[in-house]
């Protein structure tokens, strides 16, 4: 006796609630100082593996969004990192742990009120 099921027609996360999965694994991995740092590593792979999913939606320019910051994060950071020899890395590596904070919350926030994040830096 075979059961018939009917047809799905959300299979899986909205793209809605992956993006929010995006930023709350990006959030886990900076609060937890790094400690979760495989977390932020999962949400840039989901990104990136979603982006053309989400092409042509508003929720691609979030997926643009949290890889930009991270790339730029990781850049300013390490660089920071470089600047500690001088001193001066530890200034530099708080700003940019704050600039990254600062545009996931941005884009998050935009995420919940509907609309694309903002592209000023």
């Amino acid at each position: 006796m075979t059961q018939a099921f009917p047809p799905e027609d959300n299979k899986g996360l909205s793209m809605r609630n992956l993006t929010h999965l995006i930023y709350g694994l990006f959030a886990a991995g900076l609060l937890s100082a790094g400690f979760f740092g495989v977390a932020v590593i999962a949400a840039i792979i989901l990104a990136y593996l979603k982006r053309s999913d989400a092409a042509g939606t508003v929720y691609a320019s979030h997926f643009d969004w949290v890889i930009r910051t991270f790339w730029w994060g990781l850049l300013w950071i390490a660089l920071s990192g470089l600047a500690t020899l001088i001193f001066i890395g530890w200034l530099t590596g708080l700003v940019a742990v704050v600039w990254v904070v600062y545009r996931l919350l941005k884009g998050w926030l935009a995420l919940a009120s509907g609309q694309p994040p903002a592209e000023q830096y």
